[in-house]
């Protein structure tokens, strides 16, 4: 009887490990994230969503930042398998239950971009290939961050062109999306001081932002008749759908701090009244000033400070910080639904599972196992281990004899 008792437990206990270990590290992510759901717009021209997929009228999105995966140097083996794995359960169970038409993710990709070797950065491009992997509904767009080429004192070109060419694109442009423009902002190189990359950078800006003013000074065919005077000085100008953009980059526009920065993503109060520096924490003024004038944008995403915010720029430019998606970094981990038309916007934030429930769980499933084996030690008086980690027995019952 006492044998039977005694298999019974390890059965069970056995059961119960794994069961806990598969909740916690697969099955927890799909309640958590189904309670997520596509913000709806205050009004859709043209079409209807059907089969959980937007029409040509609407896009949904998905914006996600600083996944910050661990490189060679600062990256502890057990430290990077768990952060990756739950980013990629994370972002596989998003993709699966959400099916987001776009993914943006808003730099620091790679925690030591700006130093790996070839072989490490090649480690580092299969790693982040095989979390943020995807089907061909789905199309990803990487802006590059100061961690994946260094802050703009160590970015040089080699390490910008490594960049782009992993994920085939310029790292300053304008991606157009079912009539939606979305400009791509190199952030790290808005210095304003006259480095190579900085120029280049700011050039491409100022061609975008004639191109894009072009676009929306033109006046319908049916009213236009031959040479406007609206559209002087836009010759040989690329033609993008007549909207504001969506501007998306890694460094947030120029703000004093997070003081008045809310929710429960927000910098730990202890934090929120640090003044950030220029150039280092947020963009500078100037920059910012040059941005905003430049484009007008509607709606501006960023990442870097790995805490979420909503910032009014001017009374007119709507700014919402990315908090960082890794858990390394913060407790509860969240990334941007937007539900997009050429004409409106509205975003919902989706949170992933709080590190500090994993744990609550673990703790509370080894409590439970461990009054388990002391209750079945004291009732059958087992003196002998029930298994190599259940030894805790043969103590109790030889104090029981004692």
């Amino acid at each position: 009887m006492r044998r039977f008792s005694t298999g019974w437990l390890a059965v069970v206990s056995l059961l119960g490990v794994v069961g806990v270990f598969f909740f916690c590290e697969y099955l927890i992510y799909y309640p958590v994230i189904l309670r997520c759901a596509w913000p709806k717009l205050s009004h859709v021209r043209g079409g209807e969503v059907a089969d959980g997929r937007s029409t040509g009228s609407t896009l949904r999105a998905m914006v996600l930042s600083d996944t910050h995966l661990l490189g060679a140097v600062g990256g502890h083996w057990f430290d990077k398998l768990r952060r990756e794995w739950q980013m990629e359960r994370g972002f596989q169970t998003a993709l699966w239950l959400l099916r987001p038409e776009i993914v943006f993710i808003l730099g620091d990709i790679f925690d030591e971009g700006k130093w790996s070797t070839p072989t490490n950065w090649e480690d580092d491009v299969r790693r982040f290939n095989r979390m943020f992997r995807h089907s061909s509904d789905t199309e990803l767009v990487v802006l590059v961050g100061n961690h994946d080429i260094g802050f703009h004192y160590e970015m040089d070109w080699s390490k910008l062109q490594r960049f782009e060419k992993v994920f085939n694109s310029t790292s300053t442009r304008i991606l157009t999306k079912n009539g939606i423009n979305f400009l791509l902002v190199n952030s790290v190189a808005l210095h304003g001081d006259g480095c190579p990359i900085c120029q280049s950078v700011e050039k491409e800006l100022v061609k975008l932002s004639r191109d894009l003013s072009c676009s929306l000074q033109k006046s319908p065919p049916s009213s236009s008749n031959g040479s406007d005077s609206a559209t002087e000085g836009c010759e040989g100008a690329e033609s993008y759908p007549p909207t504001p953009p969506i501007m998306l980059q890694h460094y947030p526009l120029y703000r004093v701090s997070d003081a008045s920065c809310t929710g429960e993503d927000a910098a730990p109060p202890e934090e929120r009244h640090l003044l950030f520096r220029e150039k280092y924490d947020v963009l500078s003024k100037e920059a910012s000033q040059k941005l905003l004038q430049w484009f007008k944008p509607r709606l501006i995403l960023s990442g870097h400070t790995h805490s979420g915010c909503e910032v009014l720029h001017d009374n007119s430019y709507p700014e919402v910080s990315v908090p960082s998606f890794n858990w390394r970094n913060r407790n509860n981990p969240s990334f941007i639904l937007a539900t997009l038309s050429e004409g409106s916007h509205s975003l919902s934030k989706c949170f992933l599972p709080e590190e500090s429930t994993v744990i609550a769980v673990y703790s509370s499933a080894g409590a439970l196992l461990l009054l388990a084996v002391m209750a079945h030690c004291l009732c059958f008086k087992t003196v002998g281990p029930l298994l190599p980690c259940l030894s805790l027995c043969a103590l109790i019952g030889k104090h029981k004899y004692l």
